[in-house]
């Protein structure tokens, strides 16, 4: 049996030092500063490669910088891939979840619809909505990555679900709307946009979709108007 002292001089595990290098990187500014502009890069070729495609090598490629130091960022194809699905989220709340949240109700439910559509219109990732494209690449494959995946949706449309409800309770809504089968209906017709946009390049996909998902919450809230 090896003593303390000699315990001591053992050389520490790859990967235990790969941890500690990633936690000394991370304390610095420098260093988060660094990785955010790799992230920010890593979701874009992600939105249009898909996560899979996503390796170390390549990304160390298009950055132009060695895969040690990505590795000293992330240690693993799957680290990567999971910070690039945070990342990604970080930037769907900014644009599309949180301006909703200035509103309540019936408001926040509309709000959150038009910054969905208006981010996929608008390419804020360039190959279109970040999550609907990686729900269907890794909807079966298990691993930390579909269950990060899986749990960001279910938040998504608990957003979607919490608005309905609040709406009901203040009246802006029927009483008799399901307002979790509104939520998925959302959902779906929002995913079909971005199917219709990115698969058969249509420029209108979003406005046509635009005013299907107005009009069907309108029909829940019980005040039908003509929109354009």
């Amino acid at each position: 049996m090896k003593t303390s002292q000699q315990r001591a001089k053992t050389p520490a595990r790859p990967r235990q030092r790969i941890r500690a290098a990633r936690k000394t990187i991370l304390r610095r500014p420098r260093g988060l500063k660094t990785r955010r502009a790799i992230l920010r890069k890593a979701v874009n070729l992600a939105s249009l490669e898909g996560l899979e495609g996503l390796t170390i090598g390549k990304l160390a490629s298009e950055l132009r910088i060695s895969k040690s130091g990505l590795f000293a960022h992330f240690g693993s194809k799957e680290d990567l891939q999971c910070a690039v699905v945070d990342a990604a989220r970080g930037i769907f709340v900014e644009k599309v979840v949180r301006p909703a949240y200035e509103f309540r109700g019936l408001k926040r439910l509309r709000a959150l619809c038009e910054n969905w559509l208006s981010y996929g219109e608008r390419k804020v990732f360039p190959g279109g909505c970040f999550f609907s494209a990686a729900s269907l690449e890794f909807d079966d494959r298990p691993g930390r990555v579909r269950d990060l995946i899986v749990e960001l949706m279910k938040k998504w449309l608990g957003n979607l679900e919490h608005a309905a409800r609040e709406a009901q309770l203040a009246g802006e809504l029927k009483k008799e709307v399901d307002v979790r089968q509104l939520a998925f209906e959302l959902q779906a017709l929002a995913m079909g946009a971005n199917w219709s946009s990115r698969l058969f390049r249509d420029p209108s996909a979003f406005r046509l979709v635009r005013g299907t998902i107005l009009r069907r919450i309108d029909q829940a809230s019980g005040s039908v108007h003509s929109r354009e």
